[in-house]
């Protein structure tokens, strides 16, 4: 069995989370099984044409495989977090949501000059977080080399977001 359809098999959908009319793509069952989590960080990196700098992740669930990442390539793991929840002095970037606006911050010392970076995140949907990561990326003075994510979901066209950033955009399972 491929490792698409084993993530397939285990992903749970939830009907009308968070809101009626939306079936939410359910990554947690894959926690319960180390050893899917260590072929799925695996499969990442085995599809990386590079090896980066540094990992940035996308709170929360993009902590999760991040790190796990990070940790195996032996790079730094960077944290890209709502506003008020880092310690240290921040960089911040403002993004627009469907309905309203966000923000993600990360330290300001979190990535040195010129360095290449790839993004990871459970999940690819409209592009917004993960273009707002790259914009912080950016900001302090790193080039973004990748986006991956674990599940793409192809209707809400993402990818088109990211593109600007860089065309080496991987996800694991697309719906």
């Amino acid at each position: 069995m491929s490792i698409e359809q084993h993530i397939r098999e285990i992903i749970r959908d939830v009907p009308d989370f968070p809101k009626p009319g939306i079936v939410f793509k359910d990554i947690t069952p894959i926690f319960y099984d180390q050893k899917m989590c260590s072929q799925i960080a695996d499969e990442v990196i085995s599809r990386l044409t590079t090896i980066p700098d540094a990992i940035v992740g996308v709170e929360s669930r993009g902590f999760l495989f991040g790190f796990l990442i990070a940790n195996k390539l032996n790079v730094p793991f960077v944290l890209a977090r709502k506003p008020g929840k880092l310690p240290y002095k921040t960089v911040s970037f403002e993004y627009d949501l469907e309905y309203g606006s966000a923000k993600i911050e990360m330290h300001e010392d979190a990535l040195q000059k010129n360095w290449n970076v790839l993004v990871h995140d459970d999940l690819l949907a409209t592009g917004g977080t993960a273009a707002a990561a790259a914009q912080l990326i950016n900001k302090l003075g790193a080039n973004v080399i990748g986006f991956n994510f674990i599940v793409g979901l192809q209707f809400l066209k993402g990818e088109e977001k990211l593109k600007k950033y860089s065309n080496n955009i991987t996800c694991l399972v697309q719906y």
